[in-house]
């Protein structure tokens, strides 16, 4: 399901296209100028998000950096969870040279290009002598990612027709990614263990190289006239818009500041005699004030603006109506709407994903360093089975959605993925429980006429439950936001909302380091899976305080 990828395109709203699927989506695909760019471009978002949060953790997990660095440095993921705040710039600015292309193409081949580069600059990268400058690089590619992935959704919405309508292109975009997160994880892992990290990455940045190519191909639309003046009518007057966004901006300076002045100091050369900062210390006393500033500060401005009488004139548009249009404003119909529940919503996000969200960054280095299975064991289990596990729980799902209705399915998905973490834990362990469950149920005599054997039984058993449930709390926590946005602000609400996951789970994967430094993989499985334990509660009360009428209106949609 993708949030509101009907409503968006609201001349689209009345017809219903043909759902192509499989090989038949395949080869419309390669038949048509914009879904085969789509499907290119699906792709050139998935390969380098796999590889800068994943993939890379292996490489580090092998160069024996330690794990609470690992999960500072797997930080940059932050550039996802903050794209929102520079995408009007993307929409409303061209580049230098690159721009005359066209309105999105011209961002798409800027990142990429800034992509090509920076893959090719961690591949003659040492990440241990040379760990400081490693990061930087791994970041700029983060900002370049997260960029390209908000002008490629851009142009997905602007290129949308009758022939491709945006439900199509959107399909294709997840088979792109999907290829990616094989290629970028799968793949990637297949070929470290026949040759270095160094010439992967550099393959990598080959292959972001050839898409750029196709994007050169690629169709593009005019930039429509902005309407942004005559939005502005209706909110307040401009002086009390500036000081809003002022707060706003000042609480995203210092949470980012923070973040960063922090990055640096833990990846900086060790000072003799002097105490290594803590990662744990730091997300104590610092996480909580960061979701504060970034999170609490702009809902708080846009409750308060909204007892604000709007202005009633026209502006002409600049800069700073478009970031109020962006930052303040979808805020502003949010809370008008929800009232006191949006506190509710807000819990809900920032905790539903969390259990599997903070460790995925350690799951490579988890495989391949703690259990010692090989690169391919890894490829094969984690990448081309967990993915077809996680495509089984997308499908069990809908199947939920269909037979429990909207509230249950949300629910068991905030459940399953705290008891996937809790196998992991047995996983950790020696994994006594998993081999009597495979030794009773017969899976370790069905496994073995295939040539599995029981240490592989293993991952694979745990990384069937993990995933399958992963996927359903994935397609559930996708109808939970798309039930909460509101028509007139769909893109922008929905975006909005799934960045705070990327928020919390970045910081939470520093903690996550550091408590496996200090107490091992199973203590930290069984924090992450009592933190899922919030994520339940937020959803239980949700469901309690919800307005029936609302959730009439919610399910009918």
């Amino acid at each position: 399901m993708t949030a509101g990828a009907g409503q968006v395109n609201d001349g689209q709203a009345g017809s219903k296209p043909q759902r192509l699927r499989g090989w038949r989506l395949l080869r419309h695909a390669l038949s048509s100028r914009k879904a085969g760019t789509m499907l290119a471009l699906g792709f050139s978002s998935g390969l380098p998000y796999t590889l800068l949060i994943g993939t890379v953790t292996a490489w580090l997990g092998e160069a024996h950096v330690n794990l609470a660095t690992i999960g500072v440095l797997s930080w940059i993921g932050l550039a996802y969870s903050f794209k929102f705040l520079w995408s009007p710039l993307v929409d409303r600015l061209s580049l230098p040279g690159i721009g005359v292309l066209g309105r999105r193409k011209g961002w798409i081949l800027g990142c990429q290009i800034v992509l090509v580069a920076a893959l090719a600059g961690l591949a003659v990268t040492d990440p241990v002598g040379g760990l400081g400058r490693f990061a930087l690089i791994a970041f700029v590619a983060a900002l370049a990612s997260a960029t390209q992935d908000v002008a490629i959704d851009a142009w997905r919405i602007d290129v949308a027709d009758e022939e491709t309508p945006v439900e199509l292109l959107s399909s294709l975009y997840q088979f792109g990614y999907r290829m990616a997160a094989l290629v970028g994880g799968a793949f990637a892992l297949f070929l470290a263990a026949r040759m270095a990290w160094p010439v992967v990455f550099g393959l990598m940045a080959g292959l972001v190289g050839l898409v750029a190519l196709i994007t050169l191909g690629a169709p593009d639309t005019a930039r429509p006239p902005s309407d942004a003046g005559a939005a502005m009518a209706a909110e307040p007057a401009p002086a009390l818009r500036v000081a809003a966004l002022v707060l706003v901006g000042l609480g995203w300076v210092w949470a980012i500041g923070s973040i960063a002045v922090f990055m640096v100091s833990m990846l900086a050369p060790a000072v003799p005699g002097a105490p290594h900062p803590s990662v744990a210390e730091f997300t104590r006393g610092h996480a909580p004030l960061i979701v504060l500033a970034t999170v609490g500060l702009p809902l708080l401005v846009a409750a308060l603006t909204n007892r604000m009488a709007p202005s009633g004139r026209a502006s002409r548009g600049g800069p700073a109506d478009h970031l109020w249009l962006a930052l303040v404003a979808p805020l502003r119909e949010l809370t008008g709407r929800l009232g006191w529940r949006v506190l509710v919503l807000v819990g809900t996000i920032l905790t539903y994903t969390l259990c599997y969200n903070v460790w995925g960054s350690f799951a490579l280095p988890f495989y391949l360093d703690q259990l010692h299975y090989s690169k391919d064991e890894v490829a094969f289990a984690s990448k081309v089975f967990g993915i077809l596990m996680t495509m089984a729980g997308i499908a069990i799902g809908g199947a939920l959605f269909a037979r429990l209705g909207r509230m249950p399915t949300i629910l068991v998905g905030a459940v399953l993925p705290a008891l996937g973490n809790f196998i992991y834990a047995d996983l950790a362990e020696g994994a006594v429980h998993i081999d009597a469950f495979a030794r009773a149920s017969g899976l370790s005599a069905l496994f073995g006429l295939v040539g599995v054997d029981a240490r592989l039984l293993r991952l694979l058993m745990a990384i069937s439950v993990e995933n399958v449930a992963t996927g359903i709390a994935g397609a559930a926590f996708v109808a939970y936001l798309s039930g909460q946005v509101s028509r007139s602000h769909t893109a922008v609400q929905y975006a909005l909302l799934s960045s705070m996951t990327f928020l919390i789970g970045s910081l939470g994967r520093g903690i996550a380091g550091e408590t496996i430094d200090r107490l091992g993989y199973g203590a930290m499985f069984r924090w992450t899976a009592a933190a899922g334990l919030i994520a339940v509660a937020f959803v239980l009360l949700d469901w309690v305080t919800a307005p029936r009428e609302a959730a009439a209106d919610t399910d009918a949609a």
